[in-house]
């Protein structure tokens, strides 16, 4: 299983569209055995590339905090399955999901009122 993660100094960051990096986990048998940081420099709040970004990296789930609607249905209009409002270290969310022991807050977006455009976050 491959899971993807916007990721802030090794935690899980709270704000998909903010980030410039993303984590891509690689585990078997609910361990990570391989991990890969690829950069999302330029694509902050462009949905369409960074889905694709996400997509290119064949993962199978996206595991973020708080990500905006429109984001949310760029990932899954590529069948990826989102999984919003995780929160710490990137290893240990990633094998508390494999585990089914990882738990989620309601998805806030956080954006801030940041006002990229589309009227909500």
């Amino acid at each position: 299983m491959k899971i993807a993660m916007p990721v802030k100094d090794g935690q899980v960051n709270p704000h998909f569209g903010t980030s410039r990096e993303f984590a891509v986990l690689e585990l078997e048998d609910g361990k990570v055995v391989n991990k890969k940081i690829i950069s999302a420099e330029g694509l902050q709040h462009n949905h369409g590339g960074l889905a694709g970004l996400i997509r290119d990296e064949q993962v199978d789930v996206v595991i973020t905090g708080g990500i905006g609607g429109h984001m949310l249905e760029a990932l899954q209009q590529l069948g990826l399955k989102v999984v919003p409002g995780a929160a710490g270290e990137i290893t240990a969310v990633a094998e508390a999901y494999a585990a089914g022991t990882l738990t989620t807050r309601p998805n806030i977006c956080g954006c801030g009122g940041h006002g990229h455009g589309h009227g909500r976050c």
